[in-house]
């Protein structure tokens, strides 16, 4: 591990995936437009997996994490996030919300894990509790602008953090079981498994007359699959795991509080999203919340 600064490379790497992740969910509103959100997971999980699973070995690690894995990030995180945007959730707030995963992945950690929740956790959990309670408070105002969002959607896009989260505790089991971990085997493989859940999902609950609607789809909505499945599945993780690989955490970790910069600006500036005042005091404490997490330690021993 390189202790030193980051480079270009590493610097092109950080920007790459912000920009991916940050921009994903336009793709995923794109693709809704002509998808069902099972439609959409089964599709986005068929990029992710082909071609590469025909060049790539399975990974060695128990088939429990792979199969764990690909049911919680994929089943559950994007089943969830897919149904929130479809239902109610603008993409430049879904970007905002989903960054709670690291709190969510705080708590499951300290229950299931036994890890220790330092004081900056404990702030950071604080302010994002805040956080919560301020975009709960935009829907409980009388005739206050949720901007296009429900109830139910802040509902299911929280329920998708905390699947993230969850498979994230899976990651670190998988990491703690495997002597060599390998990212891109994981992720390739875990791929395969949310399609049939998907499919079947798809089949049992969408409408008979949407079923195959997704043939006729144009092809922006394939460039949205592909970019789902290659670039913000697939290549994001990898550029991201090769940064944690070669820096440590704290220099790395930053750069995940432009995604929600990202996602805000470009719900804004291509779908029109609006932010009322309760969402925006939201934000603004989840982002701290964030910040506390990353930096509070660091703060405090500089005070000392």
């Amino acid at each position: 591990m390189n202790h030193g600064a980051l480079g270009a490379r590493d610097y092109a790497a950080a920007l790459g995936v912000v920009l991916i992740w940050g921009t994903n969910f336009l793709a995923m509103k794109f693709a809704l437009h002509d998808m069902t959100p099972f439609q959409l997971g089964a599709g986005r999980y068929v990029f992710a997996a082909l071609p590469l699973v025909l060049f790539i070995r399975p990974p060695k690690l128990h088939w429990k994490f792979v199969v764990l894995y690909g049911l919680l990030q994929g089943v559950g995180q994007f089943g969830f996030l897919f149904l929130a945007l479809k239902v109610g959730m603008s993409a430049a707030l879904g970007s905002v919300l989903m960054q709670t995963q690291v709190f969510f992945t705080a708590l499951l950690g300290f229950v299931l894990l036994r890890e220790h929740a330092s004081r900056a956790l404990l702030a950071g959990l604080f302010l994002a509790a805040l956080g919560i309670g301020c975009f709960a408070m935009n829907y409980l105002s009388p005739g206050a602008d949720a901007g296009g969002t429900t109830p139910l959607g802040f509902v299911l896009v929280l329920g998708s953090a905390a699947m993230w989260s969850a498979s994230n505790i899976v990651v670190r089991r998988a990491q703690q079981s495997a002597a060599q971990f390998d990212v891109m085997p994981f992720m390739v493989w875990s791929s395969l498994v949310p399609i049939i859940p998907f499919a079947l999902l798809s089949l049992a609950f969408d409408d008979p007359a949407t079923r195959w609607r997704w043939t006729a789809a144009p092809w922006t909505t394939w460039l949205s699959l592909a970019y789902l499945g290659w670039f913000a599945t697939i290549l994001a993780y990898a550029l991201w795991t090769g940064l944690l690989k070669r820096h440590p955490l704290n220099r790395v970790a930053p750069f995940s509080l432009a995604v929600p910069v990202v996602g805000i600006s470009s719900g804004m500036l291509v779908l029109g999203d609006s932010i009322s005042g309760w969402q925006w005091a939201g934000i603004a404490l989840v982002v701290a919340a964030l910040a506390t997490v990353m930096f509070g330690a660091r703060w405090l021993q500089r005070g000392r």
